[in-house]
């Protein structure tokens, strides 16, 4: 047992707190059964089925969790998550997500609801094996599968590693950064990608392994008819293009777009068909050391707060539930096939009054014009810490 507090060093924070993601969690689960009586009338009214069977690939933090929060206790659904966590020590915490797996297993049991969530390396065919393996064992056939893998290293079916970069491609890119600790801009300067950088990062970040899964689940028999599978992107303002959009990350998210044809002649003999839900900027890891968005992000918190548009991760798919999966007719999508659940980061006062704000911050005004707190809350909770009603002078077992 021992005390814990908040190690961060370079904008990552290297420890969790086993009972403030337990509280956290209790909370996700409030707000997804409280949207339960929604669910079914959004899918009454539309003609629609909840899903009954969702894979999640990626489920234990973020997004890939609000979602299967989101089918579980909002749709009722049995579910089967992948994430690779590691587990405790007798010196040293587990990370967020194998706390968070272990909640979300005990409470969905609690609630009569099948799940299974396998540790394991989910870029590995070995993992695809075990997960078809599993869904055969227990009749299970899957109507959603949802692709939201975010990890830096990938090793490729052919054995060969390879490792994702933040960086911007052609050109160098200098940029503002806030130290979360003290709240200090710092400048970074970041060289081009080089070309081996840039497949590295694609074969990471892009759509290879999404295309493996749908193929391997598919030839297993194991996808409901009319299957729906998707994966999360981001786009973002065009001043962060630089080192995002039009950077390394840029050119694996643009492949995972291009996946989506390949996924869809997969599917298209059951009826099935494939998404990329651009999704709102949020707090995560990556997001707190790539320059530009922390100040992006605390600024656009302040904006979306004020116009009463805020949403966390829940409130965004929830909104996926209920106004594009489960809303009348076919799936509502931009002139490229995408869902855009960004449209009220992205409407143009919510922008023009951001922009605004990143002008005019400074290391000295910043806690008053942005919501630089909000942005360090998230950080904070995503690893369980400062959250309400938990003692962190008590002493924890990491276990």
């Amino acid at each position: 047992m021992a005390l814990m507090k908040a190690q961060i060093r370079g904008g990552i924070c290297l420890n969790a707190h086993p009972v403030g993601l337990a509280k956290m969690m209790e909370t996700f689960k409030r707000r997804t059964m409280a949207a339960k009586g929604s669910m079914v009338g959004a899918a009454m009214a539309a003609g629609k089925e909840l899903p009954k069977t969702v894979l999640v690939l990626g489920c234990s933090t973020g997004y890939g969790l609000a979602t299967r929060m989101t089918a579980a206790f909002s749709c009722g659904a049995d579910t089967v998550g992948v994430s690779f966590e590691n587990p405790p020590s007798f010196k040293r915490a587990a990370s967020p997500g194998w706390y968070n797996n272990r909640a979300f297993d005990y409470m969905a049991k609690s609630e009569g609801l099948y799940t299974v969530t396998i540790n394991a390396d989910a870029f590995a065919d070995a993992t695809r094996a075990q997960i078809i393996e599993i869904a055969k064992r227990d009749g299970l056939i899957f109507d959603q599968v949802i692709y939201s893998l975010a990890s830096p290293v990938r090793t490729a079916p052919d054995g060969v590693m390879h490792r994702s970069v933040i960086k911007p491609v052609g050109k160098p890119f200098v940029g503002k950064t806030i130290d979360l600790v003290t709240n200090e801009f710092k400048e970074l300067a970041i060289n081009p990608a080089t070309t081996d950088e840039i497949e590295a990062t694609v074969k990471v970040m892009g759509g290879e392994d999404w295309e493996l899964w749908m193929k391997a689940l598919s030839d297993a028999g194991v996808l409901a008819p009319n299957c729906t599978t998707l994966a999360y992107s981001y786009i973002g303002p065009e001043h962060s293009w630089p080192i995002y959009r039009d950077g390394t990350i840029g050119k694996a998210k643009e492949h995972l777009e291009a996946t989506v044809s390949r996924i869809d002649q997969i599917l298209a003999a059951q009826g099935g068909k494939a998404y990329v839900s651009v999704n709102k900027a949020l707090v995560t890891r990556a997001s707190a050391v790539i320059p530009v968005i922390p100040l992006y992000i605390s600024a656009l918190f302040r904006i979306m707060k004020e116009m009463h548009l805020h949403e966390d991760c829940t409130d965004q798919i929830l909104r996926l539930y209920r106004e594009r999966l489960l809303a009348p007719g076919s799936m509502l999508t931009d002139e490229r096939g995408r869902v855009r659940l960004d449209d009220w980061e992205m409407r143009d006062d919510v922008q023009k009054a951001t922009a605004t704000q990143m002008i005019y911050a400074t290391e000295s005004n910043i806690e008053l014009i942005t919501d630089i707190s909000g942005f360090k809350t998230d950080f904070l909770q995503a690893n369980g810490f400062e959250v309400p009603g938990v003692d962190y002078h008590a002493r924890v077992q990491y276990e």
